[in-house]
C-alpha cells in the first residue's frame, strides 16, 4: 500500500495540514476528489492514519514548562507505575525503553510549584531525573518514505 508514491504524497500533505480538504489533495497529487477519498479511507483501515490532531501552543494555554522526565523504577513498582502514569494529566507522552531509566515522559507543567508537586507523585515509583525542555529544534516532522536530501 505505501510503496505507492501517491499515497506517499497524499500523506506527507495529511501531515503539512490535516485540514486540507480531498479536492486540494487532488489537485497536488493529480487525482480526483473520490480518489483521493477512497485511498486515505484504506489507509485509515491499515491503521497507517491513526487519526487527526489539533497541533496546540502549550505556552498559550498557560503551561510555563514543557519538561522530559526519565524514571529509573524501582523493582515491583513498574506495572502499577505503567497503570498510574495513563490517569496523569501532566503526561502528554510516556514510553517504555530500554535502559539504565525504565520510562520516559513529556510533561507539561503550570509552573516550578507544578514540577515540584509532580515529581512528588512520581517518585514513589522510582528515581527521577528532569529536564527542562528550553525549546523545540525539530518538532511534529513529516515522516517520509525517503530521508530529506541533505544540505
Amino acid at each position: 500500500m505505501l510503496k505507492d508514491e501517491i499515497n506517499w504524497s497524499i500523506l506527507l500533505l495529511l501531515q503539512q495540514n490535516a485540514r486540507f480538504t480531498n479536492a486540494e489533495i487532488g489537485r497536488r497529487v493529480g487525482l480526483s476528489s473520490p480518489a483521493v477519498a477512497e485511498r486515505i479511507k484504506k489507509m485509515e483501515d491499515l491503521g497507517v492514519i491513526k487519526g487527526y490532531s489539533a497541533n496546540i501552543d502549550h505556552n498559550a494555554t498557560g503551561h510555563q514548562l514543557k519538561a522530559i522526565i526519565t524514571l529509573k523504577v524501582f523493582s515491583g513498582r513498574l506495572k502499577p507505575f505503567l497503570e498510574t502514569v495513563k490517569k496523569y494529566e501532566e503526561v502528554i507522552n510516556c514510553y517504555r525503553i530500554t535502559g539504565v531509566e525504565n520510562i520516559i515522559m513529556e510533561v507539561l507543567l503550570f509552573d516550578q510549584q507544578h514540577l515540584e508537586d509532580f515529581i512528588d507523585r512520581v517518585i514513589q515509583y522510582g528515581e527521577t531525573r528532569t529536564h527542562i525542555v528550553l525549546s523545540n529544534v525539530v518538532e511534529n516532522r513529516e515522516i517520509r518514505k525517503t530521508p530529506r536530501k541533505r544540505t
